[in-house]
Order: C-alpha cells, then structure tokens, then sequence
C-alpha cells in the first residue's frame, strides 16, 4: 500500500488541529477523511511525541554518520 502522506506531512496537519483549525476545514483542504486524521492522532500520539520521535531519529542519523 502506497503511503500518500510522509510522517513529516501528518505531524503538520495535526499540529495545525491543535493550532485550532477545525479538524473538518482541515480534512477538506488536504483532501484526506476525518477518520484518517483520528487514526493518526491515535497512532502518533499527540504532536509532543511526535516531535520527541523525530529528534530521536535525527540523533540516530547523526551518530551514524559519526561511526
């Protein structure tokens, strides 16, 4: 199955829900389903763990590089 949003695109749109952009405005100018915006809420947990999430795997990317 082919993924139309990147992780990167997903912490946005729920990022801009908790700025306060109504979840339905928000599904109807990205073109994705309330129930796909849910799902992602519940999978990702909040945009604070999300961006926890992506700085752990840049710090991972960088200490790669440096072995």
């Amino acid at each position: 199955m082919k993924k139309r949003f990147t992780d990167e695109q997903i912490i946005g749109f729920l990022k801009q829900a908790d700025g306060g952009i109504p979840v339905g405005e928000l599904c109807h100018q990205h073109g994705f389903s309330d129930a796909s915006f849910y799902t992602w809420r519940a999978r990702f947990g909040g945009c604070r763990y999300l961006t926890q999430t992506l700085l752990f795997r840049l710090c991972l990317v960088g200490l790669k590089k440096l072995f």
